[in-house]
C-alpha cells in the first residue's frame, strides 16, 4: 500500500521535510557547526558592517536574523546566510549618496533596501525568474568577482595603513592612497599586517578552524594590555548590548527609482552567489536543490534582517564552507548559530570595545583576496577569448563604476554575450565518412569524401532572426568558391527551432539558387520546423516529403532521380 502524497504546502516549507526525517545523532554535528559558524561570523560581520558604513552590531544582526529566516524557507541544508563583502561595498557606494550624510537616514535606507530585496525575491519566485538569472555566465562572474575583490581590497588599505583614504572608485581610491603614503601610521600598519599574516597562516595551516575569532580575541587582549587606543590606534568602540528591536523599515525615504537599482543588484548578486554555493553542497551531500525555492529562502532572510534594522544579506561560499566543514547536517545549525550570536549580543559585546579597526580590515582582506582568480582569467584567455573579453568587461566595469553599476552592466554584458554567440553559429559543410552513410563537418574532420556537385550544409543552431543573415552569407560565400554546383541540401537535424526570419532566409536561399538553376532541398527537419516551414510556404518550393528524411536518404533519392533523367 503506497503512502499518501505529501501536502502541496510542504514543498514551499522545507523544514517539513528535514525536520520530519531528523535524526538524533545529527544534533551534536549541527550544534558544533552552529557554534563554529558563530565564531566565524562575529569578526566577519563586524568587518563587513564597517565596510558597509554601518555600526558593527548591524552585521551581527544580519547573521543572526538572516540565518533564522533562511532556515525557515531555504532549500539548502548547508548554506550560511549573512552580510557579504560585495553587497556591503554596494551598500557603502550607493546608500551614502542617497543618505546625504545623515547617519540615521543611512541606516534606515540600508534596512529598507533589505526589505526591497525580500519583495523582489517574492516577485521573482512568483514569476519563476530563476531562468533569467542563469543568463549571467560564469565568465562574467569571474570578472565581476575579480573587480569586486580588487575594489574591496583597495577600500580596506587605508584602514590597514592608518590613513584617511577616500575616492569613488578603484582608480580614484588608488590615486588618493598613493598621495597619503607619507602619512602612514607605523603602529596601525604593524597591527594590521600581523593580523593579516596570522589569518593567512591560519587559513593554510588550520583550515576549517575558527582562526578569525581567535585572532580577534588576541588582538583585543594585546590592544588592552598595551594601551593601543591611547596610542592612536582606531578601535571599534562601545558596541550596544542587547538584541535588535524588531520593526518595519521606515517607508517614504526614497523614490522607487532610487531604491530599485540597489535592490535589484543585491538580488542578482545574492541569488547567483547563493545558488552557486548551494548547488555545490547539494551535489556533495546527494540531495536535490530547488533553485526556485532559493528565492523564498533569500527573501525570508532579507525580510528578517530588515525587521531587525539590518541590511541585505546573502548566502556565501566562504561562510557556508565553514558551516559544512564543521559538520552541519541541516539548517538547524543556522538556528543554533543565531542563538549563539544572540547570547553574545546580550552578554559579551563589551569585550569587543578595544578591537582595532586594522584587524577588521585584515579580516576583510583575507576573506576576499581569493575573489581575484588570476588562474581562471588566464585559462579563459587561452581557451575562449570571447569569455575572457566578457570577464574583462565585468572587471573593468566594477573598477570604474562600482559594485552596483558593475553587477548590472555585467548582467547586460552576459545577455549580449549570449546573443553574440547565437548570432555566429557554426555552419558545417558536410562530406561523407568513407564506407558509411554518415556525414561530418569537412573543416573539422580529415578524410571525409567531398560531395561532387553538391553542397550539403548543417546549421548547428536554431534558425533565428539573430543568426539567419549570417547563415545565409556563409552559404553564399561557399557557393561562390564551389564550381559546378547542381544541388544544395540544408540539413536541419541540428536546428531545434526556427522563427519567421529563419524561414524567410530559406526562401531567399531558394530564390538565389533558383536563379542559378540549382536544386534546393531540406532534410532532417523536426516536427516544429516542418509545421512552420509549411505555414511559410516552403512546401510549394521544395519537396516537403524530403524534410523528414536523413541527409543520406535525400542524396540517394536525388541521385536516383538524376539517373532516371539521363
Amino acid at each position: 500500500m503506497s503512502s499518501p502524497p505529501e501536502p502541496t504546502w510542504t514543498r514551499f516549507f522545507p523544514p517539513a521535510g528535514w525536520l520530519g526525517g531528523y535524526r538524533r545523532e545529527w544534533l551534536p554535528s549541527d550544534a558544533v557547526a552552529g557554534i563554529t559558524l558563530a565564531a566565524y561570523a562575529i569578526p566577519v560581520s563586524l568587518a563587513y558592517a564597517a565596510l558597509a558604513g554601518l555600526p558593527p552590531q548591524i552585521g551581527v544582526y544580519g547573521y543572526m536574523l538572516g540565518g533564522i529566516g533562511y532556515a525557515l524557507l531555504g532549500a539548502s541544508r548547508q548554506l550560511a546566510i549573512g552580510p557579504t563583502s560585495a553587497i556591503s561595498l554596494m551598500i557603502a557606494g550607493t546608500v551614502g549618496m542617497l543618505a546625504g550624510g545623515d547617519a540615521v537616514r543611512y541606516a534606515q535606507i540600508a534596512s529598507l533596501a533589505a526589505f526591497a530585496v525580500a519583495v523582489l525575491c517574492l516577485i521573482a519566485w512568483m514569476f519563476k525568474l530563476s531562468v533569467l538569472v542563469r543568463l549571467v555566465s560564469d565568465s562574467i562572474l569571474v570578472g565581476f568577482k575579480a573587480g569586486a575583490g580588487l575594489t574591496i581590497i583597495m577600500s580596506q588599505l587605508p584602514s590597514l595603513f592608518g590613513v584617511a583614504g577616500g575616492g569613488h572608485n578603484f582608480f580614484d581610491r588608488a590615486v588618493k592612497l598613493v598621495g597619503q603614503l607619507g602619512a602612514i601610521d607605523p603602529l596601525v600598519l604593524a597591527v594590521g599586517a600581523i593580523a593579516l599574516l596570522l589569518l593567512l597562516l591560519g587559513e593554510r595551516l588550520l583550515p576549517g578552524k575558527p582562526v578569525g575569532i581567535t585572532i580577534v580575541a588576541l588582538a583585543i587582549t594585546m590592544a588592552t594590555l598595551l594601551g593601543l587606543p591611547a596610542l592612536g590606534v582606531p578601535v571599534t568602540g562601545k558596541i550596544p548590548e542587547g538584541l535588535p528591536a524588531l520593526g518595519i523599515p521606515t517607508f517614504g525615504l526614497l523614490e522607487f527609482d532610487d531604491l530599485f537599482p540597489l535592490a535589484a543588484g543585491c538580488v542578482l548578486l545574492a541569488y547567483i552567489e547563493g545558488v552557486s554555493a548551494a548547488r555545490s553542497f547539494a551535489a556533495k551531500h546527494g540531495y536535490p536543490l530547488d533553485v526556485r525555492q532559493e528565492f523564498l529562502g533569500l527573501g525570508a532572510a532579507n525580510l528578517a534582517a530588515a525587521l531587525g534594522h539590518g541590511y541585505p544579506v546573502a548566502g556565501g561560499l566562504s561562510q557556508s564552507a565553514v558551516n559544512d566543514n564543521a559538520g552541519a547536517r541541516t539548517p538547524l545549525a543556522l538556528v543554533i548559530c543565531s542563538v549563539t550570536l544572540g547570547l553574545c549580543l546580550l552578554f559579551f559585546t563589551g569585550l569587543l570595545t578595544n578591537l582595532p579597526k586594522a584587524v577588521l580590515a585584515a579580516i576583510v582582506f583575507a576573506a576576499v583576496y581569493k575573489l581575484v582568480d588570476v588562474r581562471a582569467l588566464l585559462r579563459m584567455w587561452q581557451v575562449s577569448r570571447i569569455d575572457f573579453y566578457a570577464a574583462a568587461i565585468a572587471l573593468v566595469a566594477v573598477l570604474l563604476l562600482g559594485i552596483l553599476q558593475g553587477v548590472l552592466l555585467a548582467a547586460i554584458a552576459s545577455i549580449f554575450l549570449l546573443l553574440a554567440r547565437a548570432s555566429r553559429p557554426n555552419v558545417a559543410f558536410l562530406g561523407r565518412l568513407p564506407g558509411t552513410g554518415r556525414y561530418s563537418d569537412s573543416a573539422r574532420h580529415e578524410g571525409v569524401e567531398p560531395l561532387v556537385g553538391i553542397v550539403a550544409f548543417r546549421p548547428e543552431a536554431s534558425l533565428l532572426y539573430i543568426n539567419a543573415e549570417t547563415i545565409l552569407d556563409t552559404v553564399l560565400i561557399a557557393l561562390r568558391t564551389s564550381p559546378d554546383i547542381r544541388l544544395v541540401v540544408c540539413d536541419l537535424s541540428a536546428s531545434p527551432y526556427i522563427d519567421l526570419a529563419g524561414a524567410r532566409m530559406l526562401h531567399e536561399l531558394y530564390d538565389e539558387l533558383a536563379s542559378r538553376k540549382v536544386t534546393f532541398c531540406i532534410a532532417g527537419a523536426h516536427a516544429q520546423l516542418r509545421d512552420l516551414l509549411r505555414a511559410e510556404g516552403l512546401g510549394e518550393k521544395t519537396d516537403s516529403g524530403q524534410w523528414l528524411r536523413s541527409l543520406d536518404g535525400v542524396l540517394e533519392e536525388q541521385a536516383t532521380t538524376a539517373q532516371r533523367t539521363i
